[in-house]
């Protein structure tokens, strides 16, 4: 883990640690068949190439899964940018299309504002390098408006998972037993990635939800959905969306105990942790740096009496329990929403992998697609309480006994989940392209087109099926037939249009009504 820590001066590898990403081009079929990353490209894209009339020397993979993907260390956005010239050159002056993947989606946004800016800090291409090279933006699993799961990542380095085992085990996990301390050097590694800092919920309370409502209201739990993939039949927006109601609101990201997560607003006497005294008697004396071993008792008990955090407040929360982690997110990243996109702030890089504080580019015939997975229940909010008081032990920790009344309840070990592709909530993959990049807007001046597919999850029926082919999950969807196909018709020259417009199984045009942002 030691080599994987990024130094927090200066962003960089430890003293005599150099780690790399793996560079993925033109490789052949057998080595990529080594890689599991490329699983779904081997069995499905090289092999249906020739059938649609494509060439393998079209076909460019970048596999960018090291946290560490940096342009000042490996020059990773000049590389794409050479990459897709070279590409345009060599196979006719026709415009690339390109497919990012989850957190690459935040890396391609930001990639085509710095590709557009002027060197040499930038990418020097011009105002006009997007419409001149880019066909087609399709975004696969795009956290557009980060995840929860970032932020229970960073409270207590816990997803739904990782909680089941810490309370299954107690203590275990965090004890210093034989020097393992797992959850605290876990923590101490991930604080240090830029990814993980790029997957905090953006747009606060205005897109998240507040303390009494959320987009998805109280309607969306569980819902068993249609196993039909078709690639062209658009559903009605809503008719399939089945629901289990039990009063949940999921605009309230941390809870302090079930009680409180279930309380109306008004009866929920809370204390600001701002205002909080501290006591000088440290809450643990690991030798693992987490930050925690600088929070007093004092600052633990105020962060429980606030009882409540909103996406508005957790950026707040965070900056209280890690500041000195905060501060270097703070200068890299930004998660807000802009009042007015001509102020001169937004020309700095740190906004350009937030949608909602930035514009897309120049480009009116360009298309962007949001390709994700439903069906699957998606962490959206957590219930919270005290750790066990050893030692070592991370002083916050899901409450796992915290679970409804009713059979696939909304609430399940301590995780209220929404539905999803088991990682992204659909209000986060599908939003932008819903609302925020419909029509011309202001963070879509030139009205660039955008689509919606969402493709149902199906687990394998037997053996023979394949890991992914029907699936709608986070990754095992990059081997779904349907949206392959949707993939190699636009890369064959189809416009969304020609595949059907969106195909929609659930309530993200709904939802996205709900949320009041100027456009």
């Amino acid at each position: 883990m030691a080599a994987a820590v990024i130094e927090s001066c200066m962003g960089g590898d430890p003293l005599w640690v150099f780690l790399w990403a793996v560079k993925e081009k033109h490789r052949t079929t057998e080595q990529l068949r080594e890689r599991e990353g490329s699983w779904w490209w081997t069995v499905s894209w090289l092999e249906t190439c020739p059938i649609s009339s494509l060439h393998l020397n079209s076909l460019l993979l970048l596999d960018l899964p090291d946290p560490k993907v940096d342009q000042v260390r490996d020059q990773t956005l000049s590389r794409i940018k050479s990459n897709i010239e070279l590409m345009v050159a060599t196979n006719g002056w026709r415009k690339v299309v390109v497919i990012p993947h989850s957190m690459g989606v935040l890396y391609f946004l930001h990639f085509m504002k710095w590709v557009e800016a002027p060197a040499p800090m930038c990418g020097g291409g011009g105002t006009d390098w997007c419409a001149k090279h880019i066909k087609a933006v399709m975004n696969i699993s795009g956290p557009c408006l980060g995840v929860p799961k970032a932020v229970s990542g960073f409270f207590s380095n816990e997803a739904r998972d990782i909680a089941a085992a810490r309370a299954y085990a107690p203590g275990f996990l965090d004890k210093d037993v034989f020097g393992l301390q797992t959850l605290q050097h876990l923590m101490r590694m991930t604080r240090t990635w830029d990814s993980t800092m790029s997957m905090i919920p953006k747009g606060g309370d205005t897109i998240w939800g507040g303390l009494d409502w959320s987009p998805e209201g109280i309607d969306n739990c569980g819902a068993k959905k249609p196993k039909d993939n078709s690639t062209h039949t658009a559903i009605p927006n809503g008719k399939e969306a089945s629901s289990f109601t039990d009063g949940v609101n999921y605009g309230r990201i941390i809870s302090s105990g079930k009680g409180v997560a279930e309380l109306h607003s008004s009866k929920i006497e809370r204390i600001d942790f701002r205002d909080a005294v501290n006591f000088n008697n440290p809450a643990n004396n690991c030798d693992t740096w987490t930050e925690y071993q600088e929070m007093g008792v004092g600052h633990i008990k105020a962060v429980v009496d606030y009882k409540v955090s909103t996406d508005g407040s957790v950026l707040d929360l965070h900056y209280f329990v890690a500041p000195k982690l905060m501060k270097r997110e703070g200068a890299h990243f930004s998660h807000g929403i802009a009042d007015d996109l001509d102020d001169p702030k937004y020309k700095h890089c740190k906004y350009w992998s937030t949608p909602l504080e930035t514009r897309l580019p120049n480009t009116p015939e360009m298309e962007i697609y949001s390709m994700y997975g439903v069906g699957m229940p998606t962490e959206r909010a957590y219930v919270y309480k005290l750790a066990s008081t050893t030692e070592c032990s991370l002083p916050f920790q899901i409450d796992t006994s915290a679970t409804g009344g009713i059979e696939n309840s909304c609430l399940k070990d301590g995780v209220f989940s929404v539905d999803g592709d088991g990682t992204v909530p659909v209000l986060s993959a599908g939003f932008m392209c819903a609302k925020g990049w419909r029509g011309k807007t202001r963070f879509n001046p030139s009205g660039i087109h955008t689509y919606i597919r969402e493709y149902n999850y199906a687990p394998p029926a037997n053996l023979l099926e394949g890991r992914g082919t029907p699936s709608g999950a986070h990754v095992d969807i990059l081997g779904n037939f349907a949206l392959i196909e949707d993939i190699i018709r636009v890369a064959a020259g189809a416009t969304g249009e020609d595949l059907g417009g969106d195909q929609i199984h659930f309530d993200i045009f709904k939802w996205s009504e709900k949320i009041n942002l100027h456009l």
